[in-house]
């Protein structure tokens, strides 16, 4: 009987570790050290700093810069590889700025002050979408500003539609616990 109580115990913080290691978000210093500004490379921010990379749902993007810049999106492919600020949503122009990650797919963010844009100060993040599903709008946050309870949500609508067989990536490790948990009790019996 207690060993069976001391693998039921193991299990159970197997379970929790697992869980807490795959669901924890993670904050993305958008350029690292460089911070968001014109980059030394026009594919720096796309080729460079996202390279290597995996961004999923509840992930934040922490875009740091000093001097004139602003962090904007566009919803299209077309307008971020054109630059197109007149289809730009400025989202914050005081830094730091914190964006989450709430949808899956393409983001495409820009900076809409003079030609910093064409000069690659630029980013497209794709949301993994094999371990996730969205649960609301894309929400921009800006660290130190108030939390009582409201949020801001993004008019935007995703530009991807989600694959059917995608979960939330708690799921497959509920399941994963529970079968864990079924075995462990069958040994009691």
């Amino acid at each position: 009987m207690a060993r069976g109580l001391v693998g039921l115990i193991c299990c159970f913080a197997l379970t929790v570790v697992i869980f807490t290691d795959s669901t924890a978000a993670v904050t993305h210093t958008v350029g690292d050290t460089t911070g968001w500004t014109i980059p030394s490379s026009p594919e720096f921010y796309t080729d460079t700093w996202e390279d290597n990379k995996t961004f999923r749902i509840g992930d934040k993007l922490a875009f740091n810069w000093s001097g004139v810049h602003n962090v904007a999106q566009v919803s299209t492919e077309a307008d971020y590889d054109n630059c197109n600020t007149a289809a730009a949503r400025v989202l914050s122009s005081t830094s730091p700025f914190e964006f989450t990650l709430n949808t899956t797919g393409d983001h495409y963010f820009l900076c809409t002050v003079g030609t910093h844009c064409r000069s690659g100060q630029k980013l497209k993040v794709d949301v993994d979408t094999s371990t996730t599903t969205p649960t609301t709008p894309a929400t921009p946050t800006t660290p130190g500003s108030p939390t009582n309870g409201t949020t801001t949500s993004s008019p935007t609508t995703p530009t991807t539609s989600t694959p059917a067989n995608s979960s939330p990536s708690f799921a497959p490790l509920g399941a994963l616990s529970a079968a864990m948990f079924a075995l462990v009790l069958s040994s009691f019996m």
